[in-house]
């Protein structure tokens, strides 16, 4: 399946700075891995969850995360990046995020990432929030009918 620009509600631009490339003169694959982290802290705000917790709050934790990546990125550009829920289970959800080169309109790279629940005052992993649910409901929705 051809992941495209429209599988994502929301896409989220930054811009290619020269000094994100490296030896090889593409960007470095650890600036897509930033600029997914960026994407996804801003899909968990969507959500409802609060990533700024104290210790007895719960909040999201990365359990896992890959990236494949798909075409080298260089100084000019614009990633595109979308992220989207793919599954939830009782205790995690799984994130996709997908970045695209503005430039040749083409994906550039695709990431997953495990989140689970995690009780920072106990330091074991929480039950998953039925207001996650919802907020994993609302971030997903298409642009028009999501709150402002």
């Amino acid at each position: 399946m051809k992941i495209t620009q429209h599988d994502f509600p929301t896409l989220h631009r930054f811009p290619v700075h020269w000094g994100d490339m490296d030896s090889a003169q593409h960007v470095n694959n650890l600036v897509y891995l930033r600029w997914a982290e960026t994407a996804r802290v801003l899909y968990f705000k969507a959500m409802g969850v609060n990533t700024r917790f104290a210790p007895g709050d719960t909040g999201a934790i990365l359990a896992y995360q890959d990236c494949k990546y798909t075409f080298p990125m260089t100084y000019p550009d614009t990633a595109l990046v979308g992220v989207r829920t793919v599954e939830v289970n009782e205790d995690r959800f799984t994130l996709e995020t997908a970045i695209f080169s503005e430039h040749h309109n083409r994906l550039a790279a695709i990431t997953r990432q495990v989140i689970v629940p995690y009780d920072y005052g106990a330091l074991r992993k929480a039950p998953m929030p039925d207001a996650w649910r919802e907020g994993i409901r609302r971030a997903d929705a298409p642009e028009p009918a999501r709150d402002k």
